[in-house]
This record gives C-alpha cells, structure tokens and sequence, in this order.
C-alpha cells in the first residue's frame, strides 16, 4: 500500500519535525534503520508502513514528553516496570521557598504530577505543606506560562538563543567579563553556586547582584556586628517555653515557619491540669497569625518597634534606666525570659533596626538560648557577597552594565518604587530573563528563556538548618523550559551537559557514590547534612546610637507585608491561591489597605471606601478593610497584586500595587504618608461576612487557670445534647470514621483548605460568583474576634461536612442522593443530584456547595493541560450538583482494597484525610471508632472534646478540643472572665 492524497500533508509536518536534533535522537533510538537507512530515504510514496512508524514515533515523542517523567522516556508499547495503570507512584523532591529547599512527596498518574504532599524526613516540612506547596502543581500546568524563547518579544529557538551566548561569551573572554552581570533572585543550590564560581574565574571582573523583594536582613547584619561574619538563625521552638516575638511571624513566614509551628505546637497540644504549657508573648505592627496564637500580644506602630525592643533588651540584662517607667507589659515579658532561662527565645523581625537585633542577640546570649532554642550557623544562602539591587541601578545609570542576565527574579515588578528600575533596564543594551512567564521584565529583555517548573527540574537546594536535599523532576518539561543551570551551562561553554549532569557533578564531587545518590533520591535529603552551631566568639557590644524619634504627628505610618499567598506577585497567575481565603481578613481575588477600626471611624471610611496615600512624591488609590487588632496610626500595605503583566487569571483579580510607594532603604515601614478619602467605593469579597459569635458556643476557649480549675470547661453552661431523636440508628459492623480538630493547635494557615482543593478537584469560580457566595471549598476556616476591636482575641475553627450520625441533609433529599454509608459517612451521590438544595437549606453548619455554573471545563481543547491537574481517583463534577467533604472517601477505598487482599483490617493511621496530611501543626486526628486503640478515640476521650451546635442533636462526627491560652497571671487585665465561651 502507498501513500493516499490525504497523506503528503503529513510528509510536510513529519519533514519539519525531523529537522529537530531532539527529536531525531529520539527516533534513531527506537528504530536504528532510519540511522542505517538515512532519513532521506523516508518521501512520499514509500510503503504505508514507514510513514506510520514514523508517525507514530513524532505522537509518542510529542506526548510523552509532556506526560512521562523525566529520564529515559519511552513508549508505553514497552511499558516501564514501575508503572502500573491507575497505581500512583510517588516521588522525593525539593521546593523553593524564596530560595531555601521544603521537602515534597509527590503523587503522580502515569507520570503526570497530581497532589503534592510534604515529606516526613526532610527537616523544613515534617510532612507538612503549605497553600503555596498545594497550588503548585496547578502552575505547572498553568497554559500562560512561557512557552518560547523571545526575541525582542518575537518568537525564536533556543538554537539561535546559544549561539547569542556564544557571541556573548567570546566578546567578554576578552575584555574579562567587564560589562556582563548576573542579577539573580534567592537561592541556596550548591550547584549553582559552583556555577557562579566558575563564572567568576572565567570573567573575573563579571559583576554579581542579588534582588529578594521579600528578605530582610536585620538578625543577619546584627551577627556580623556581633561575630564579624553573617550567620542565619533558627529556633528550635519544641525547646522553648517562653517565646517573645519582635515583630517576627515566625508560625506564617519564612523558609522554616512549618518546622516551627510544629516545634511550637508540641508545647501546647492537648495541655492537662497537672502538665506544663508555653507561653508566646508578640509585639507586632500588622496583625499576622502569630499574634493571633499568642497569649499575650501588643500592636504598635513600626516607628514604635525600634524603642519597645531596646527597652525589653535592657530590661532583660537588668538595666535600671529601661525599667524606669517601663510598661507593666513589658516587665512581666522580661521576667518570664528571665525565669525561663535557657527555654527562653526572643524572635525578631525585619521590621526592627540592626541594632536593636544586636540588641536582642546580646539578650538571648545572657538568658543562655543561644545554643537552645537560637541556634547560629552559617548561612545556606549563596552569593553573600553580591551587590544589592540599588548598586545595579547605579552601575546600569553609570554604563558600568552591556549585558544582564537576570535569573529567577522579577525586578521591575518588584523593586522599590524609587529605584525606577524600567529605565535602569533601558540603559542596558542586553538583557537576558530567565522566568516562568513573560512578565514585566520579560517583556523589557532583548531575550526571554522559558524556566523550567519545580516540578521540571534538576537541582539542590538547603533547607533553613542547611540541610541539603535533591530537586528531581517527576514530568518532563512541559514547554520546553529551561532550568537556570543550562542557562548558565551555555555560558560556560557546558551546553552539552544537562542539569542532571551538572548536579550530579556537584555532588560526586562531594564523595557522593552512586548508591548514595540513588537513596538520596528516595529520602529526599542528603542524610547528615544540616549545618552544625557555628563557632562563635564572645559577641561585641553594639555602638550606641540614638533611638529613632517617633513621630506623633497626624500623618499615618506605613506597613509593607507580603501577600500570604501571592507572595512578590510571582504567582498572582494561580486561581486556588487567588480564590484561597486569607487568614485574618478572608479576602479573596483582591488586596486592601488594612486600618484600624479606631482610625476608620476618625477618618470616616468603611469596608471598600477608597483612599489615596502619598508618601514621597508618589501616591496609589487603594480601597480600605477595617482589621480588628491592627495598631492605631498605621496602615497595611501588601504586595502581590497589581500586576501588569501576570496573565489571564491575575488579571480578573482587582488590586493595587505596593512596591510603588515602597523605597529601598526603608523597605518594610514608611513614615509620613497622608491619606485623603476619596468618593469612591470598591468592591471587596470575604468569604466570611460576619466575625463574631454573639455569645453562642461555638469555638471555646479559656485560659489555663480556667481550665486547671474546670477541665471540663467546654461543655460547662453549654446547651445539653437530646438523648432521643426520630432519626434512624446505625449499626456500624465494620469501620466508624470519625475526625477530632484541636483548636489549640490550629493556627489558621489555610494548608488544610488548599489540600482539600486540590486532592478532590474543587474547581474556583472566580471573584464574581464570589461575590455572590457560590465558593466551592468544601472546607473553611472560621475566624472569630473576641473582646475590644482595637484589641481582640483571635480563634480559628476549621468547619468540614461534620458527617452527622443524625444528618439533617438525608431526610430531605427527595432523590436520596444524600445518603448514609455502612461506615458512618454521610455520602453524596452526584449523579442522582437535581440540584434541589434541600439539604443545604437543612445544614446547620452550612459546609454544602452548590455547583451552580459550569466551573470545570469539559472541553479537552479548551482545558488543555489543565485538565492534567485533576485527581483521576476523584468524579470531576458538572453543574447542577451539591458538593461535600467526603473524609476523602476515595482514600479510604484504597486503605480498604489493600487491606482486603492482605487479609488484615484496616490499620490505625492506615488511612489519611488530605487535610490531615498538609496540617504543619498535626491539628486534625481521623480514625475508626470501633478500633479502640485508635488516635481518634483518645483524642475524644479528653475533657477538652465537644460537638459544635449539640444543643441540634445531629450528633457530628467531627468533633473539637477547645482552646487553652497561657496569659501570665501577671498580667490579669487580659485575662478574659467568664465561662471561656465570650461573649461576641
């Protein structure tokens, strides 16, 4: 048979690819006869034969390497041994968290990455994850990102980009690398510093610069005052029993807030009368979830920070002239330090002054916890040495810069506002952007090169302690990225190497063997390898200085935070974190000014009122959100939003752009701005309308005298539960799954709503049906205020379906699609659903969704590689729809299937809801009531445990602990009287 009319099309695509050296590599490999034979024996009108063996070679290399992963990639006529169809496989990699390496686990379909988990051996995850962790995976098959190299913003090949480097490299050779520098964003890899190395020794007058919109110096500056070297600290908060933070969110933010909050939790789980508990006492200038964990907190404004921090400093090492008139606050904190000893830690923030965190330092050194609980070592972060982003603008102004290559950083989104980095570029001849998308200093480059995702990519990175770990890809690129070691391999003349070789290289330079890089692999981490305490002298007295005067005028003061998950803005382009509640404010698609309820009602604003800020000879509009706690004469300002060019689904979002008043020497705070209302109004979108609970017990709390004096607090003055009810009996002859959530524990991160989101295909529906209250999570973190506006007590409670033994929803469906399940499971069944919203109507606790518009996309054309991101072990649901947490339902029918061909029951533990997994804190127990030796049943078992809304007799079977705070008798003016349930 030969070729048809239909066929010379073909000729002409197959033509075209074969062109392609990768795709040539690929094909010889499976058929030698083409290398034998010579690929211009293959024209039309040859047999039918080789036409669709070379077809079929062009579908299998085009598909696959979007869907296998990475390493040797070969067709599924000769599938891989560890893949079996519907089986996922698990994978041990790295993520970068600003640049410092989180362990992951990541499931994956064959070979499509679909859930990311954290891993239990790696030191900054403990197994836990974050929102941002969660999400990723929706980046990676994010259809905006960059997907070819650019040229003056035309599309080109990476062929042509080399040989530009090469043009590059040869005229720099000569002159030494003047005139070329590297501008690169965060990082500890060593490979990539030994790249930077080799750098430096070919073009030894090159020029380094680094740009981290979101680091802050101030601990690292004090310990090379101190020690004449910088030095990075970490805590080891499961030691510690009094903690003081400096303005520092240690539980919300930085590159080990996971491995704290876990160490910090330990010291508060499931407290008993007789036991011991620690104590967190939190001076902040923006409300952060750290404060709202705190038994004792103190909202300043930033110009405040500075002389709060020399008074506690002086009054720890016994200065008289600081307890002279020194607050009562602040005596009771510096006692307990004091009392704690060697358990003592004093956290500071990037909002203080270096000397202040000399200050500090010098404190922690006389209480004894430098060793304890503030460890020093060196800093896993590379390019120490380089210049900041203000010297490149200088050097680019002075024409000290021809060429840049900028890496893994976004600077003209992200630089201060004064630095004016637009026309900074402008003065460079090349520049050269390495990123995700093309976004704002992309579209300035005379090249852009596609990165390659997390996901995609080889590399190492270090945790926070300095523990080294391996990033391997479970997907081959996607679109064709790049990973920053080949962009840096081509200027090394090192483009044959793959970043595989070259991190290879790094570690088998190190004396690591092939059976040592193969179970590093599979651990994740590189075993032994967090840095040791540094050696440290005697530290020096800090040069006295003169306190910062504070400003009493009427002029506000000014904020800067990053937006929880957002971040600089780098991911403004991925819809769960967009649509995922914040923490304290439950804002959704938008950023607003935070003020303080007292300052509002002065300045006569309400939610949404625009107001104009200037600071400076520069100004932004902005819309206003009254914040319970915020300090008085201060607002917040948060970065991540008003992107120019962020993509499709940044662009639905509303928003203003920080980094427009934000100046480089003094990055986190501003003094002197003035505020104007405006007579305008936007609207802004909570997914939580109402903040108190008016005096009805719902989340429970009490101090721990409280609590030593009534252990049985959370059901004191409590409305008794019924006893009888006309809802049937249930007799469970197998499992009885039930959950238990510590509100002592829970710290409002929202991990656990992202994980459910992305295990169980939740889809977003976008800021106007949110608007309108059609969000799809199935499960919310309740924030409640309790006390003063200016002053509050902040309680989280996580609210899933409570899987009712006496289910409301059941009896009035008139399809039975909401049903009762042999193991205690209040089930929904989707394809017997006509969308009644009876049993929404009927849930007290209001956790049902109703799927009202075709939020998933069905179309494979029009969904494209995000389709990939669904959970296969999960029903992808149309409209029309109630939707439910499930207990993961799907996980618990793997644990059974397994159980069931081993013969055995299922084991305690055996089965793990996907919000109990990402909790950094372990607040959520799940388990089987009828297997006595489970968790679950002694978590329940403790005084602590009670029924949200018992008093309805639906008899949930998600139950809580209630909440015990630790305030200092000391201090008895912030006790909270009354039965610990408040009064709203």
């Amino acid at each position: 048979m030969y070729a048809t009319a239909d066929e010379p099309r073909l000729w002409r695509s197959l033509n075209e690819l074969s062109d392609a050296p990768e795709f040539r590599k690929y094909v010889e490999a499976e058929f030698p006869s083409l290398r034998d034979e010579g690929w211009e024996t293959f024209r039309p009108g040859l047999d039918r034969r080789k036409l669709l063996k070379l077809l079929g070679a062009a579908v299998s290399f085009g598909g696959l390497t979007a869907c296998a992963p990475a390493g040797d990639i070969v067709p599924y006529v000769r599938q891989p041994e560890n893949v079996v169809p519907g089986r996922p496989e698990y994978y041990a990699t790295t993520f970068s968290k600003e640049g410092y390496g989180v362990g992951a686990l990541v499931e994956t379909h064959e070979g499509r990455p679909t859930k990311i988990e954290g891993n239990p051996n790696h030191p900054a995850s403990l197994g836990a994850t974050d929102a941002i962790m969660q999400a990723a995976v929706l980046s990676l098959y994010d259809p905006d990102r960059s997907r070819t190299p650019l040229l003056e913003g035309a599309p080109a090949d990476y062929g042509s980009f080399l040989g530009a480097v090469t043009a590059f490299r040869k005229r720099f050779a000569e002159v030494r690398g003047k005139g070329l520098a590297v501008l690169s964003g965060p990082s500890t890899s060593p490979t990539l510093a030994a790249q930077f190395r080799d750098l430096r020794g070919i073009f030894p007058e090159m020029r380094f610069y680094r740009h981290d919109a979101l680091a802050g110096n101030a601990m690292t500056e004090a310990t090379k005052a101190a020690f004449g070297r910088p030095l990075s600290p970490t805590y080891n908060m499961q030691h510690a029993s009094v903690i003081v933070s400096l303005d520092d969110d240690f539980l919300g933010d930085g590159p080990g807030n996971l491995a704290y909050a876990r160490g910090f939790v330990l010291g508060r789980r499931m407290p008993k009368p007789g036991s011991s508990m620690n104590r967190l006492y939190v001076i902040e200038t923006t409300p952060t979830i750290t404060g709202a964990s705190a038994d004792h907190r103190l909202a300043v404004r930033p110009s405040e920070l500075d002389g709060l921090g020399r008074r506690l400093a002086g009054l720890i090492s016994g200065d008289r002239a600081a307890s002279e008139d020194a607050p009562q606050w602040l005596r009771a904190a510096a006692d307990d330090l004091r009392s704690a000893g060697s358990g003592a830690l004093l956290a500071v923030g990037n909002g203080v002054s270096v000397d202040v965190a000399h200050q500090a330092l010098l404190a922690n050194q006389s209480l004894g916890a430098v060793g304890a609980t503030l460890r020093l070592i060196e800093p896993p972060g590379i390019l120490a040495d380089a210049a900041a982003l203000p010297d490149f603008v200088e050097d680019a102004y002075a024409g000290r810069i021809d060429t840049a290559i900028v890496l893994d950083c976004n600077p003209v989104h992200t630089a201060p506002g004064d630095l004016e980095m637009a026309k900074a570029f402008g003065k460079i001849a090349n520049v050269v952007h390495h990123g995700l998308y093309v976004d704002e200093t992309a579209r300035l480059a005379r090249w852009h090169v596609p990165a390659t995702h997390d996901l995609e990519s080889w590399s190492d990175l270090r945790a926070f302690d300095g523990t080294s770990s391996i990033m391997q890809p479970t997907i081959a690129p996607i679109f064709g990225g790049r990973t920053v070691h080949e962009m840096l391999a081509a200027l090394l003349q090192q483009q044959d190497l793959s970043a595989l070789d070259l991190v290879r290289r790094t570690w088998r330079s190190s004396g690591m063997d092939e059976d040592a890089w193969r179970q590093t692999l599979k651990a994740g981490s590189v075993a032994g390898s967090a840095e040791p305490d540094a050696e440290t002298q005697a530290p020096r007295t800090p040069t006295a200085t003169a306190p910062p005067q504070v400003s009493h005028s009427r002029s506000m003061e000014i904020r800067f935070v990053p937006d929880p998950w957002l971040r600089d803005g780098r991911f403004a382009n991925n819809a769960w974190l967009q649509e995922l509640p914040r923490p304290l404010t439950k804002l959704v698609w938008s950023n607003a000014v935070l003020v303080a309820p007292s300052d509002a009602e002065l300045h006569k604003l309400g939610n949404g009122d625009v107001i104009r800020i200037s600071a400076d000879k520069a100004a932004i509009e902005a819309p206003v959100w009254l914040t319970p706690g915020h300090p008085t004469g201060s607002l917040t300002l948060t970065f991540g939003f008003g992107r120019r060019f962020a993509g499709p689904v940044a662009e639905l979002a509303s928003g203003y752009d920080a980094f427009l008043l934000r100046k480089a020497g003094s990055p986190w705070a501003l003094t002197g701005a003035t505020i104007e209302r405006l007579d305008s109004a936007r609207q802004l979108t909570t997914t939580q309308e109402h903040q108190a609970m008016e005096g009805r017990p719902i989340a429970r709390h009490a101090t721990w005298a409280q609590y030593r004096d009534h252990p049985d607090f959370v059901n004191a003055g409590a409305p008794p539960a019924p006893t009888e009810s006309l809802y049937p009996e249930y007799r469970y002859d197998e499992e009885a799954w039930a959950m238990a959530i510590d509100e002592n524990a829970c710290i409002g991160c929202m991990a656990c709503v992202a994980a459910c989101q992305s295990e169980n295909n939740i889809p977003t529906v976008g800021p106007q049906e949110c608007a309108r209250g059609h969000e799809m999570h199935w499960l919310r973190v309740d924030r409640y205020y309790e006390g003063p506006p200016d002053d509050p007590e902040t309680l989280f409670q996580p609210v899933p379906c409570m899987q009712c033994e006496k289910a409301p929803c059941e009896v009035v469906c008139p399809v039975n699609a909401t049903v009762h399940t042999h193991d205690g499971i209040n089930a929904q069944v989707y394809n017997r659903c006509i969308g009644t919203r009876y049993c929404s109507q009927n849930c007290p606790y209001k956790v049902r969704r109703f799927n009202f518009l075709e939020y998933q996309e069905f179309d494979k054309e029009k969904a494209g590689f995000l389709q990939a991101v669904n959970n296969p072990d999960v029903s992808v649901r149309s409209r029309g729809v109630m939707e439910k947490c499930t207990y993961c339902v799907q996980r618990i029918a793997a644990a059974r299937i397994h159980a069931q061909i081993a013969n055995r029951p299922i084991a305690d533990g055996e089965v793990v809801t996907a919000c109990q997994q990402a909790c950094p804190t372990q607040a959520i127990w799940f388990g089987d009531l009828n297997d006595r030796h489970a968790v679950v049943n002694r978590v329940k078992a403790s005084p602590l445990n009670y029924s949200l809304l018992a008093e309805l007799n639906t008899r949930p079977r998600t139950t809580y602990l209630g909440k015990v705070r630790n305030p200092n008798p000391a201090l008895a003016e912030r006790e909270k009287n009354g039965d610990g349930h408040g009064t709203g």
